[in-house]
């Protein structure tokens, strides 16, 4: 376990308490490595519907700091490299920032809510928990 737990340890440091509390409590779910690439096509892939007027916004890049935008290059290389992301060739930009994590890193955030007003939002809900169990009551 030995390298699994370094590797545990770290991404503990980088989550709330509460999932760190849960990952060190199972660690056996975690898988040594992570898959490379994004997941196969699948029927119900994700896709954002926009708003049929929709137009593409371009919002201004914030400025970085020298050691923000080496950051940056270091994680948009390291996604591309595992296969997590690909180059766009969306019509949309949306602004980048970093937040600080609790072990002195920097988590990169992106600014989507521009493209947040013009995202059709989801018809159906997800139900209710308490009225799942209601619903399964007496059943066999």
């Amino acid at each position: 376990l030995g390298n699994k737990a370094t590797d545990i340890n770290k991404l503990c440091a980088s989550v709330p308490d509460d999932l760190a509390k849960n990952i060190r409590e199972y660690p056996e779910i975690f898988p040594n490595d992570l898959p490379r690439g994004l997941p196969p096509k699948r029927p119900q892939d994700h896709k954002i519907e926009l708003e049929p007027d929709a137009q593409p916004t371009v919002r201004t890049q914030w400025r970085l700091t020298q050691p923000e935008l080496q950051e940056l290059r270091n994680q948009l290389d390291n996604l591309l490299a595992k296969g997590f992301i690909r180059p766009s060739t969306s019509p949309f930009a949306e602004p980048i920032l970093f937040t600080p994590k609790k072990d002195g890193g920097l988590r990169m955030c992106t600014d989507y809510r521009a493209l947040n007003r013009v995202t059709i939002k989801s018809r159906y809900p997800i139900p209710r928990t308490d009225e799942l169990i209601d619903n399964l009551r007496g059943a066999r």
